[in-house]
C-alpha cells in the first residue's frame, strides 16, 4: 500500500484503509523525528518501555500515555522539552543525510535540513486561564500550515478571485497565521485588519465599505459588532456571500444573528462557516460549505496531518465512532514544538466518525456535533447548603439561541463583594431589533430554568455601545463574554465548599 496514499487521497478514503495509512505514517513519524529527537517523549518512551515498534495499528496508541494542559506548562524547561530539537552530530551520520549530501551537495542538504529543524515562528495560548504557552514552527510546519489553509479554503467553497477582510487581532495566535497562510496559499486577496485593537472599529468598518469583501474572517462577537456599527453608518457590502468564524463557539442561534446583521448591510443567503483549532495543533479544521438554513456537517479533519480520538473524559477509555467524549490529537507531521495524545479538555456531542459528509460527500474523519470546554463547567456556591456545577457552556447556547438577545456577558460575583457570601450571577443583555426589556427577561428567566436549571440573580439591560465596553470589543484579543469577579481566598471555610450531591 502506497505510503503517499494518505497525502494524495486525504479526502476520500475509506476508514480501515485510512486507518492502516495513519498508522504506519505514525511509526516512522516516531522512528525518524520524534524519538531520536523530542526530549518529552524520548523520556516518556524509556519510562514505559515503549519503541515505536509498539505501534502496529492506531488501537496501539492507547499504550502511548496522555499529554495534558499540565505537562506543557512547566515554564521554559517544560516548553523546550517539546521541541524537536535534532543533535547536528547525530543527524549528520544519520544514512538519509549522508545520502542526501551526496545526491545534492552539503550546502543545500545542510539547508534543507535547517528548514526542517530550524524555528522560525512562534505562537502560543491565549493565556486567558494561565499563563500562556509558547509553540514553536519550522519552515517545514509553516508549509504544513499552508496545506491546511488551502484545504479550508476548499472546503469553505473559496474562489480565486474572491476579496477576503481577516479581521482576527494581529497577535502571536493560530487565528490570525493560519487565515493568513491559508489565503497567500490559496490565492485570494487577503486584507487583515488586526481586529479592533490595530485600527479600531472605525478602521474596519472603513475597510468593509472600501472592500466590499466576498468574505469575513474573525471572532464571532467581533464580527457581530463591526457588522451592526456598519449598518448604522450606511455601509452596504452587496458582494459578501460567506462569513468564517475562529476562536470561540458558534451555535446555530448565533450563526442566524450574524446572517441577520449581514442582511443590515444589504448581504442576503450569507453562509457561515465555523472552524475548530488550538495552538497545540498548529492548524484548525473547518466545516465543509452548506446550504444556508441547514445543519453543519462537522469539521473535516485532514488525515495525513494528525489523529484524533474520542476518550471518556472521565477514565480516559476510547469510545467508538459517533460516541461522545473529549478530543485528544496526535502530530503526525509537526516539527518545531510537537505533542502525542493531547488532551484538548474539549468535548464533542457527536465524536468523530468517518462516513461520507452528507453535504460536500467527502470521505475523512469529522468531528460532529457541539464543542464544549469542560473548564467551562464551574462550581459555584449559590447556597451555603452543598456547591452546584453549573455548564456555562449550556448558558451561552441558551443565549445565543435567544433571537431577542444581542451581545451579552455572564458576570459571577460574591454577594456583597464578601467572600464568606453566596455566589451571584449577574446577566448583562443587550437586546436585538424587537426586543422590549420586560418580556425579554421574562423569556431569559424561563429559558435559563428550563435548560439550565438556573436563574440569573440580576438581568441587566444595556445599550449596544455599552456591552462592547463591557466586553472589551476592540481592546481585548478576546471578548469577554464570561467574567468572574468572585473574590479569592486562601482561608475560605471547608463549610462552604462541599462537592455537589451525586
Amino acid at each position: 500500500m502506497n505510503a503517499n496514499r494518505l497525502t494524495t487521497s486525504w479526502r476520500k478514503l475509506p476508514r480501515e484503509t485510512l486507518r492502516t495509512l495513519q498508522a504506519r505514517r505514525l511509526r516512522a513519524y516516531l522512528r525518524d523525528v520524534v524519538l531520536p529527537f523530542h526530549p518529552h517523549y524520548r523520556e516518556v518512551f524509556s519510562k514505559h518501555g515503549l519503541d515505536w515498534r509498539a505501534i502496529e495499528t492506531l488501537e496501539d496508541l492507547r499504550r502511548i500515555p496522555f499529554t495534558s494542559k499540565g505537562d506543557l506548562s512547566g515554564g521554559a524547561e517544560g516548553t523546550r522539552g517539546f521541541i524537536i530539537t535534532p543533535d547536528p552530530n547525530q543527524l549528520a551520520r544519520r544514512p538519509t543525510t549522508v545520502f542526501r549530501g551526496l545526491l545534492r551537495g552539503p550546502s543545500r542538504a545542510r539547508r534543507e535540513l535547517e528548514r526542517e529543524f530550524r524555528p522560525i515562528l512562534m505562537t502560543s495560548t491565549t493565556g486567558r486561564s494561565a499563563e500562556p504557552v509558547p509553540f514553536v514552527y519550522t519552515a517545514h510546519d509553516l508549509a504544513v500550515l499552508r496545506t491546511s489553509g488551502f484545504r479550508m479554503m476548499q472546503l469553505a467553497g473559496a474562489r480565486l478571485g474572491d476579496r477576503m477582510l481577516n479581521m482576527f487581532p494581529f497577535a502571536p495566535h493560530l487565528a490570525f497565521w493560519q487565515t493568513h497562510y491559508a489565503g497567500t496559499e490559496f490565492g485570494v486577496f487577503l486584507l487583515s485588519s488586526g481586529g479592533g485593537k490595530t485600527v479600531g472599529t472605525d478602521g474596519n468598518i472603513r475597510m468593509l465599505r472600501k472592500l466590499n469583501p466576498d468574505v469575513l474572517i474573525g471572532m464571532p462577537t467581533f464580527v457581530y459588532h463591526v457588522l451592526r456599527e456598519a449598518a448604522l453608518d450606511g455601509v452596504r457590502c452587496d458582494n459578501l456571500r460567506g462569513i468564517v468564524l475562529g476562536g470561540e463557539k458558534v451555535p446555530q442561534g448565533l450563526r442566524r444573528k450574524l446572517q441577520e446583521s449581514a442582511s443590515l448591510v444589504h448581504s442576503k443567503n450569507v453562509s457561515v462557516i465555523s472552524t475548530y483549532g488550538f495552538t497545540e495543533a498548529k492548524m484548525a479544521w473547518c466545516e465543509c460549505l452548506f446550504p444556508v438554513g441547514a445543519e453543519p456537517s462537522g469539521y473535516h479533519i485532514y488525515p495525513d496531518l494528525g489523529i484524533v480520538e474520542i476518550i471518556d473524559p472521565e477514565t480516559g477509555a476510547l469510545k467508538g465512532d459517533g460516541e461522545p467524549g473529549e478530543i485528544v490529537f496526535t502530530s503526525l507531521d509537526a516539527r518545531g514544538s510537537c505533542v502525542l495524545r493531547y488532551r484538548t479538555g474539549d468535548v464533542v456531542e457527536g465524536g468523530l466518525t468517518y462516513d461520507p459528509c452528507p453535504h460536500c460527500g467527502r470521505v475523512m474523519p469529522r468531528l460532529v456535533g457541539r464543542i464544549s470546554r469542560r473548564s467551562d463547567v464551574r462550581e459555584m456556591q449559590l447556597d451555603k447548603i452543598k456547591g452546584t456545577l453549573v455548564d456555562f457552556n449550556e448558558l451561552e447556547h441558551v443565549l445565543d439561541d435567544m433571537p431577542r438577545v444581542g451581545s451579552w456577558q455572564i458576570e459571577l460575583r460574591k454577594a456583597n463583594d464578601d467572600p464568606m457570601e453566596v455566589d451571584e450571577l449577574v446577566l448583562h443583555v443587550s437586546l436585538a431589533d424587537g426586543g422590549e426589556e420586560s418580556s425579554v427577561s421574562m423569556e431569559i428567566t424561563r429559558c435559563l430554568f428550563e435548560r439550565a436549571e438556573l436563574r440569573a440573580n440580576r438581568i441587566v439591560f444595556h445599550t449596544d455601545s455599552e456591552m462592547r465596553r463591557l466586553q472589551g470589543v476592540g481592546e481585548k484579543l478576546k471578548e469577554q463574554k464570561v467574567v468572574d469577579r468572585r473574590l479569592k481566598t486562601e482561608n475560605r471555610s471547608p463549610s462552604l465548599v462541599t462537592s455537589p450531591e451525586k
